[in-house]
């Protein structure tokens, strides 16, 4: 393991726009900031900029609310056409709280992807027009996967990506990023085998490395920074074929469904 990573958010990303070339878009960035990928260097990419490149967005006035949208909207205080759109984008909502304090309540749902989390991830922020939400990508691994692939074409250098969204997490306050997609970085790295620095044998050990890329990116990720790529570098991992679905915990391990 490497005792020195660098963590660098890419300058002068530009607003995304539906159907924009997200590689060449960050290839004219790193030329820009004269920065030059190297073998093993890994993306931190947040989802928004990954969604509205491939056009998931979505005009609230072109939503009509079913009649379980409705109900669940003034149970919560939401408008009815963003809970239309967290339906459609969840296999079921988990809690739907509105506590009397809140001015809007709170709904937790399993998106279809498997990630829990607020609104299925339906989003109203750094979306840039009004009345418009962004949804997670059809297939993030995919996306990443896509853009991975763009960029080691074009520098040479085989390189990670890491799709990243901010998700609250239960029993703890605050939010943090964590990984949606993955190309190339293992999602979890299992150390079972391995031994602590005291060479106790290690059982079941396993790091979830995306999300801790995804976490550290946050850092310099700002909300109104507008630099949603980090560039990582000096992290110790092999390239595998891995999915962010392995970070989903599968329903007969999950001790509190």
């Amino acid at each position: 393991m490497n005792d020195d990573i660098n963590i660098r958010a890419l300058p002068g990303i530009p607003d995304i726009r539906p159907g924009d070339d997200l590689a060449q878009i960050l290839l004219a960035a790193l030329d820009r900031a004269r920065v030059a990928l190297h073998p093993g260097d890994i993306l931190a990419v947040a989802q928004k900029i990954v969604s509205k490149a491939e056009g998931r967005l979505l005009r609230l006035d072109e939503i009509e609310p079913g009649a379980e949208a409705r109900r669940l909207a003034e149970a919560v205080a939401k408008d009815p056409r963003k809970v239309e759109v967290i339906l459609r984008e969840s296999r079921r909502i988990v809690r739907a709280v509105k506590r009397p304090h809140q001015k809007e309540g709170v709904l937790i749902a399993e998106h279809r992807l498997g990630f829990v989390c607020a609104n299925a991830a339906v989003d109203e922020s750094n979306v840039g027009d009004e009345g418009t939400v962004i949804l997670l990508p059809e297939d993030p691994d995919r996306s990443a996967r896509a853009l991975a692939a763009a960029l080691e074409r074009a520098c040479g250098a085989p390189v990670g990506v890491v799709i990243t969204d901010t998700f609250g997490r239960p029993w703890r306050m605050g939010l943090v990023n964590v990984a949606v997609g993955v190309a190339n970085v293992p999602a979890v790295v299992d150390l079972a085998g391995g031994r602590d620095a005291y060479g106790r044998p290690l059982s079941v050990t396993a790091p979830a490395l995306a999300d801790e890329i995804a976490a550290a990116s946050g850092l310099v990720m700002t909300k109104s920074g507008k630099k949603p790529v980090v560039l990582f570098r000096g992290i110790d991992w092999e390239a595998c074929d891995d999915s962010a679905q392995a970070l989903v915990r599968p329903q007969e391990e999950d001790l509190f469904r």
